[in-house]
């Protein structure tokens, strides 16, 4: 079976055959996986990255499964990806969770893939990325990329995606627990969950709270304005009204040609992390002072893969 043509048809059992091949840790696997990457990559591009994060218990699972059925009621191709960095010693959540989103699960234009279960952080993201763009080349309009850790994670996932959500819960004590400032500032939509029965006024007063807390922050380097709102993913409130935040962001970002930009920078951002990951921080600095990063980004935006131009150094 030829991987690449059949992810290009949508075949979702070939799509689940090539991240696993990405994910392996074989280097003729490597090798191949590249190969396929290089074949989808031009096909890749087209969709709205989303990366979901937020407190324990907060309900990213159901409100997944509750946004992820909204999406393919209206004829969306919906993934649903993790970053889990914690995977290789708990074996992860997202088994879990996907068990969770039954639903979804089993819903034709949706595919809920495990996150990896070994290496850093910067592995499995990079992993993750490489997923993200055999998911798009299959014809999937919407990635979801849901972070399990917390900390350092959110960050990494911000150089995944278009759209950053961060989920929080209401009535928890100080409406700002556990809550990084770093996290804020990445958030372009911060939603209070589980806004029904005797929970719905606590979960209004913490998006009043959120509201004048994030005018503290500096203002967004896109121009966007960072909204706040409520939602049951039980009761299927407040869902629809992020769909069009995330569509009114989209096409903002696609108009002032912010999101293009984005992505470049983006993968360049992947680009160096990987060329010092594989040669080291002193032949970084050469290729820096030599002023070859620049030629190898350009090289990049023009459908080279990251791994043929490490490969090349």
């Amino acid at each position: 079976m030829d991987l690449a043509q059949e992810i290009l048809k949508g075949n979702i059992t070939a799509l689940g055959q090539a991240i696993t091949l990405v994910e392996s840790t074989l280097p003729e696997d490597e090798k191949i996986a590249q190969k396929l990457l290089g074949a989808c990559l031009l096909k890749s591009g087209n969709s709205i990255r989303i990366g979901i994060t937020g407190v324990p218990g907060v309900g990213k699972s159901t409100f997944i499964e509750t946004f992820g059925k909204l999406l393919t009621s209206q004829g969306k191709k919906v993934a649903v990806l993790a970053i889990d960095p914690t995977s290789e010693r708990t074996k992860g959540s997202i088994l879990g969770d996907k068990s969770r989103m039954h639903q979804l699960s089993s819903d034709k234009n949706a595919f809920i893939r495990p996150s990896p279960n070994s290496g850093t952080l910067g592995g499995v993201a990079n992993k993750t990325r490489e997923s993200i763009i055999l998911c798009e080349a299959a014809g999937f309009d919407i990635i979801l990329i849901e972070t399990v850790g917390v900390g350092q994670s959110e960050t990494t996932v911000n150089n995944l995606v278009d759209f950053f959500l961060l989920l929080m819960l209401a009535g928890a004590g100080d409406e700002l627990q556990g809550i990084k400032r770093g996290i804020m500032e990445l958030a372009h939509a911060l939603v209070i969950t589980k806004a029904d029965g005797d929970n719905c006024q606590k979960a209004k007063n913490a998006g009043l709270e959120y509201k004048s807390a994030l005018h503290l922050f500096p203002a967004m380097e896109n121009g966007w304005t960072p909204q706040v709102s409520t939602c049951s993913a039980l009761e299927n409130t407040g869902v629809e009204q992020i769909l069009e935040t995330i569509t009114k962001f989209d096409a903002q970002m696609l108009s002032s040609g912010w999101k293009i930009k984005n992505r470049k920078d983006q993968n360049n951002y992947w680009l160096h992390l990987k060329i010092k990951e594989e040669l080291g921080n002193k032949k970084y600095n050469a290729l820096l002072a030599e002023g070859k990063l620049k030629l190898l980004e350009k090289e990049l935006a023009t459908g080279k893969t990251i791994y043929q131009l490490v490969a090349n150094l």
